[in-house]
């Protein structure tokens, strides 16, 4: 593919909820380009975005996905991105780099909870937005229904540019608002009409209200507007532009992906109304203690950010990476302003679903893929030597659930490390945690779907296979009153034998407070030097597990007598004593089961909130106050047993019909009620 200067180039995210129809409306658009030659199916994994085997098995987009194309001169980079709740670590990708973000709307199913999920995330990034409605051909479709749904979920700017002709099975063209004509597909190609005089009148009120809608936006086109001169349709579509760009004016197009019907003028509109990076503000990075401005000037300095990493068995890392200033060309040398490694770009390619091309060059605002940079991963920033600007990072939820992974064979064992850093690279929305508690290697990610995917691309790409178990609670003991305990150890095995008495008193401490170790010893009823023994026993059993056999915590040990030998007290006999007094004082002291307790704040529509304050009843949580946030939503905070949200992910998910999202974190501990103690005790034997 040649090279395009900024002003030629769009980048464009298709997002929306999974279903809607993006991947299919990203063959179309490849189609009318004349890049494919035919149009692949979801179904049976043929099309350019979707080639992952985990993608064939579940019909699905799982992972974002170039597929760059040319439309009337210019270089339209396209993003197809997930629909899939598991997923939207790449819709936070996406709309870091896009400067225009296409939602694709069901016209039968509506507006869906990850549409307006990624609505919130283009929000809060300022990137302007597009609508196409999809799917106007099938049964039950409703452009009207939709625009409706729109207007109450996104409020002021929705914007229709079209109107269709016929809807359902009738559906067959478009009217274009801004020329008062209509564009008939029932030969496949556009075909220029009249608009069909059973909608004229509606697409009359409707245009007016258009012109209107973008006259008032610009006070040189509205006094000529009020004195009768209606602006031409090249100005109507600068002005729109211009509100596009600001993102406050977001136009309503439709069509149908499968027609294909109207796709070919959504490549028009990207082309004629969206931004290029030109339009778009200068991002913000530090300098050191400084905030500065990048602007995509080709000429400036080079400057790369990279929003994703690919991990290919075969080529190695593959960092996709926008262009943010100055131009990138082959055996560039730039450096990780978090790592500070220098890294070549050998080649600089673009991607083209799983395939790639070589490019001579790639100049401010474009998309490109490097590979094989050494130590670069999602969210870097490359820049010249000793120049350390850094672009902010891609943000991004914190994962929500969790699997314990055990590898299934040595050879897996030997392999899973680095199967799992790679893993991790190319899916920052995943974390990994050992916890040594619980002895597990924890795996958590967005959903099930999300770790059941992973765990299929370890075996793959990797040749790693895992098999999962579920997550221990990280019990703890501690007690609950006074006790004291003599712990004694003799051993005579011929020769020097082992002796050590050690007279402790334990105490219950505050929660979180600890362990607290008391010397007491008068008269030197035992010898200085072995009194860091006996609290290093201790602290061994404590940790090793109390009674129930959970690490016991809150706890003050006081040595307070002792006996020892002349010959036969050593380290070992004195570190055995502590370890027999402990545990024989903990029997004594009232033990406990402490349970984590987590604080979770749930996001929900407000119609769900009853159902969900009931269910975190049910699950022995405490609601700390509720609060009204955008968007019509509840946010409940509550304060639940760490136990009772192991798979709060998918409950959420179910009672709220997918709109609940929550965070996590650990708040304290808390005394396990006794019934439930002595069942996960028996758990753990």
């Amino acid at each position: 593919m040649k090279v395009f200067p900024p002003e030629k180039i769009r980048n464009v995210a298709l997002v929306g909820h999974s279903g809607s129809g993006k991947t299919t409306l990203a063959e179309a658009l490849l189609f009318r380009a004349g890049t494919i030659d035919r149009l692949g199916r979801v179904e049976d994994g043929t099309t350019v975005t979707d080639f992952d085997p985990e993608e064939h098995a579940k019909g699905m987009s799982l992972s974002l996905a170039m597929a760059p194309f040319e439309w009337r001169g210019h270089k339209i980079n396209l993003i197809d991105v997930p629909g899939y709740a598991d997923f939207v670590g790449d819709v936070h990708s996406a709309l870091r780099v896009a400067d225009l973000a296409i939602f694709v709307v069901d016209a039968v199913e509506g507006v869906q909870v990850q549409t307006e999920y990624a609505w919130q995330v283009a929000k809060e990034h300022d990137v302007p937005r597009m609508i196409f409605i999809n799917k106007l051909d099938k049964e039950r479709a409703s452009f009207d229904r939709t625009l409706e749904q729109l207007r109450d979920r996104f409020g002021a700017g929705i914007a229709p540019i079209e109107l269709p002709v016929g809807e359902g099975p009738a559906f067959h063209g478009v009217a274009d608002l801004f020329r008062d004509k209509a564009y008939i597909y029932d030969s496949g190609a556009a075909e220029e009409a009249p608009i069909p005089e059973e909608m004229a009148e509606r697409e009359h009120e409707v245009h007016d209200n258009l012109v209107e809608g973008i006259v008032v936006a610009d006070d040189e086109l509205l006094e000529r507007y009020l004195e009768g001169d209606v602006p031409s349709v090249e100005e109507l579509e600068h002005a729109m532009a211009a509100g596009i760009a600001e993102a406050k004016v977001f136009p309503v197009v439709c069509g149908s992906a499968t027609g294909p019907i109207a796709v070919d003028r959504l490549a028009d509109f990207i082309v004629e109304l969206g931004p290029s990076p030109l339009d778009r503000p200068p991002v913000l990075a530090t300098a050191g203690d400084q905030t500065v401005e990048i602007a995509p000037d080709p000429a400036g300095q080079p400057l790369a950010f990279v929003f994703k990493t690919l991990a290919d068995p075969y080529v190695g890392q593959i960092s996709l990476l926008k262009v943010r200033s100055g131009t990138l060309k082959p055996e560039m040398t730039l450096t990780n302003t978090r790592s500070g490694a220098d890294e070549r770009f050998a080649k600089i390619a673009t991607m083209f679903g799983k395939e790639t091309e070589l490019v001579d060059a790639a100049p401010a605002g474009d998309i490109v893929a490097v590979a094989k940079l050494n130590d670069t991963r999602t969210g870097d920033t490359l820049a010249p030597k000793n120049q350390p600007v850094k672009l902010p990072p891609v943000e991004r939820p914190e994962p929500v659930l969790a699997v314990a992974l055990k590898a299934r064979t040595q050879a897996d064992e030997d392999k899973l490390a680095n199967a799992l850093r790679r893993i991790l690279e190319e899916d920052p929305a995943l974390a990994l945690e050992r916890n040594d508690e619980t002895h597990q290697t924890l795996l958590r990610g967005m959903g099930d779907t999300h770790l059941t995917i992973t765990l299929e691309k370890l075996a793959r790409k990797f040749g790693v296979n895992v098999d999962t178990e579920p997550v221990k609670v990280p019990y703890r003991e501690s007690i609950t009153r006074r006790a004291e305990a003599e712990g004694k150890y003799k051993k005579q095995t011929g020769g020097h034998g082992q002796f050590g008495v050690a007279q402790i008193i334990v105490e219950p401490l505050p929660r979180g407070a600890g362990f607290e170790f008391v010397d007491e010893i008068k008269g030197g009823a035992i010898p200085r030097q072995f009194i860091p023994a006996v609290e290093k026993g201790i602290a061994e059993t404590m940790a090793d597990g109390g009674v129930n056999g959970f690490p016991v915590v809150d706890v003050r040990v006081r040595l307070i007598d002792g006996k020892y030998h002349s010959v036969d007290s050593s380290e070992m006999s004195f570190k055995m004593a502590g370890r027999l007094g402990f545990k024989a004082a903990m029997e004594k002291a009232g033990p406990i089961v402490l349970e984590p307790v987590s604080k979770i704040e749930v996001v929900v529509p407000a119609d769900y909130q009853g159902d969900v304050m009931g269910d975190l009843s049910s699950r022995r949580g405490q609601v700390q106050g509720t609060e009204a946030v955008p968007g019509g939503r509840q946010k409940i905070t509550a304060l639940v047993p760490t136990a009772e949200i192991m798979s709060y992910a998918i409950d959420l998910r179910s009672i709220t019909q997918g709109w609940g999202r929550f965070t996590e974190t650990f708040d304290h501990y808390q005394e396990l009620p006794s019934h439930l103690a002595a069942k996960v005790a028996a758990d753990e034997d």
